[in-house]
């Protein structure tokens, strides 16, 4: 009677933790309910190593998540939606670039605002954009040294 009393025990701590770990691991990825913002969409030449869920920082801070990429076939660019969290207005002349944490890093994407007064509004195009930077091509470009040399 003892063993079976000892199973249970251990059985309902491995649960425990399985639905700790689970509630966990929802709020570190943004699955959680509480990603309310609004849509704000950008045209980038390279999103290499961006994918749906990516985070979008402003500061070093998340405000927000990729929702949404698409090859626009007329221009052959890649098109992106971003969701940023409500209460952070972005002026409308407002920069975004696709950026690396670091040589063996994630990739996210990064907010620069600008200056201007006037805000986007939900749905509106971020014009000024800063695709991936390729780092074999740069490297390439190093251990060859076909790079400009003035």
């Amino acid at each position: 009677m003892s063993a079976q009393k000892t199973e249970v025990a251990v059985g309902g701590v491995v649960l425990a933790v399985a639905i700790g770990f689970m509630a966990y691991v929802s709020q570190t990825t943004g699955f959680s309910s509480q990603s309310t913002g609004y849509p704000l969409t950008a045209s980038f030449r390279s999103l290499e190593g961006v994918v749906v869920g990516t985070d979008v920082r402003l500061a070093g801070v998340k405000i927000g998540s990729v929702t949404d990429i698409e090859l626009n076939p007329q221009t052959f660019r890649a098109d992106a939606t971003i969701s940023v969290s409500n209460g952070i207005e972005l002026p409308d002349d407002t920069a975004i670039l696709i950026a690396s944490e670091g040589l063996l890093g994630g990739t996210f994407v990064e907010v620069l605002p600008g200056g201007s007064p006037f805000n986007l509004e939900p749905g509106a195009e971020i014009e000024d954009t800063q695709g991936a930077v390729s780092l074999i091509s740069l490297l390439l470009k190093f251990v060859t040294g076909s790079g400009d040399e003035g």
